[in-house]
Order: structure tokens, then C-alpha cells, then sequence
């Protein structure tokens, strides 16, 4: 029997992988390891787990660099972000986990279940791409997605006391409708949380190791793992899901229609039911 979790809406911090790290924990069962994308934190799950803490025990850790996780120097590629997560859910008792992630958090559980096929029982990946994988470049290097390319001394200058400013520019141009997006309590949230000494730098952190990702996810296997995508129409579209095929062999592709990068805010009554079912199949 897996150990119980705490109560619902529990936070905790764990040193791991050399990094402390905060998480919320809902739920008991089996365990669900959700992870967040760029410009939110784990505070971005809380629907969801909602609904999977009624079968299962939920674990919705903030990333290095993120919300109230640690900002250190180092250790921003995928594969080594990974192995904090692992590291995580090994210290919380759990030796087999089901994986959902969302933008940077689709790389880091992609690289979970890539180097840790047999601790992966299913896979979640919410609207962004797999760097390395079929015609990467075409989005890496995208004209529109300079912030891909936005780090170093100058942009943390131009950031610096106008977090609000540079999240805005994800969560509205992102969105299949900026009024429909990210809505406003939970943009204060997330900018007062980027704000935090370090994790800007962080955040630019993630994107400076897409090189790096690419020559890691290059040279992973492709896994039999049941795999789940769903992306935006108004986003990835097809893309994310064609890279699936590549690297895994039983994979549902969904396009959510008329949806941006933003799914679990522009269609929770699509996404959130769909995410239940299929991470908690038994």
C-alpha cells in the first residue's frame, strides 16, 4: 500500500538533488506528480487536483527557480530538473508515479519517464514542444518567441521591476484570448511570485538550456508508456502531438479547439475532466 498523503492543501518543503523545494499535496492512493509551466507555479493545479485528490494522492511541486522553490545557479536543463522531481517523489515514499505536465513542465516530466521508464505509469503533456524532437528548430527559433533568446545581464536589467510587464506578454499573446486567459487574482500571483529575488534569472534559465535539452531528448528511447496530449489549437495545434508519435508508441493527441497555450484557464470544462480520466484509469 503507498503511504498516505497529508491533508488537502498541505505544503511542504523537501531538500532533494541539492535543492529545496515546495510543493502542495492533496489527496491520498496512488500518486499523480503534476507539473507547471513558465510564468505560473504549482498554484496553477489547484482545479485539478481538486478533483484527482478524491482517488489519489496529488503532488504539485514549484520547479527550481519557481514560486518558493530554491533559485540555484545551476542545473536548469530538463534531464537534471528531472531527477529533482524523482528525487522528491522517492522521498515521499513514492517508487511508481503518473506524470502530467504543462509548458517547461511537459520537458521535465517527458524526461522523467524518458530516463525512468519503470517509476512511470502513465503521461501527461499540456500544449508546448520537446526540444530535439522532428523540426524542433522551427519553434525554437520562431521570430515571435524572442524570449526564448532573452537572457543574460541586459534583460534582467530591463525586467527587473517590471515582472508584471514582461509575464503579461505569456499570458496574453499566448492565449487564443487575452480577455480569456490567465485570470487577474492569479496574475498577481504569479508576478509577486517571479519577483522573488532570482527567479526571473531562473525563468531565463529555462530557456537558455533548450540547446542542451535538444542533444539530452535526441537520445532517449521511445517509451510504450500511455501518453495523453492536448494542446491549444490557437498554440501547438498538431505539432506537440506529432512529436508524441515520435518518442512514444501509444499516445491520444487532442486538439482543444478554439484554445491558446493556456488550457487549464481558456477550457477547464474540456481539459480538467479529460486530465482526470486518464490519470486516473486504473
Amino acid at each position: 500500500m503507498p503511504p498516505k498523503s497529508p491533508p488537502a492543501d498541505q505544503r511542504g518543503f523537501a531538500q532533494v538533488n541539492g535543492v529545496r523545494l515546495h510543493f502542495l499535496a492533496a489527496g491520498e492512493g496512488e500518486p499523480i506528480v503534476l507539473l507547471h509551466g513558465y510564468a505560473q507555479t504549482s498554484h496553477m493545479w489547484r482545479p485539478l487536483m481538486a478533483q484527482l485528490a478524491k482517488t489519489h494522492t496529488v503532488i504539485a511541486p514549484d520547479l527550481r527557480g519557481a514560486g518558493q522553490s530554491s533559485t540555484p545557479d545551476g542545473g536548469y536543463t530538463k534531464a537534471e530538473m528531472t531527477q529533482d522531481i524523482q528525487a522528491l517523489a522517492l522521498k515521499l515514499g513514492y517508487k511508481r508515479v503518473r506524470l502530467a505536465g504543462h509548458d517547461i513542465g511537459l520537458m521535465v516530466a517527458y524526461a522523467y519517464a524518458a530516463q525512468y521508464p519503470k517509476e512511470v505509469e502513465r503521461i501527461v503533456l499540456l500544449d508546448a514542444f520537446l526540444p530535439g524532437v522532428g523540426d524542433w528548430h522551427n519553434v525554437w527559433l520562431m521570430r515571435d518567441l524572442w524570449h526564448f533568446h532573452f537572457y543574460g545581464k541586459t534583460p534582467l536589467a530591463l525586467v527587473h521591476g517590471r515582472e508584471r510587464t514582461y509575464l503579461e506578454h505569456f499570458w496574453n499573446d499566448f492565449a487564443a484570448d487575452a480577455a480569456r486567459s490567465v485570470p487577474e487574482r492569479d496574475r498577481k500571483f504569479y508576478a509577486k511570485e517571479y519577483a522573488r529575488p532570482g527567479h526571473i534569472r531562473a525563468g531565463f534559465e529555462y530557456f537558455r538550456a533548450f540547446e542542451r535539452d535538444g542533444k539530452d531528448f535526441a537520445r532517449f528511447a521511445q517509451t510504450p508508456l500511455p501518453m495523453l496530449i492536448l494542446t491549444g489549437e490557437k498554440a501547438s495545434g498538431a505539432f506537440l502531438i506529432q512529436q508524441g508519435r515520435m518518442v512514444a508508441k501509444n499516445v491520444e493527441g487532442v486538439v482543444v479547439r478554439g484554445a491558446g497555450h493556456w488550457l487549464m484557464e481558456e477550457a477547464p470544462d474540456q481539459v480538467i475532466p479529460k486530465l482526470a480520466a486518464f490519470l486516473a484509469q486504473p
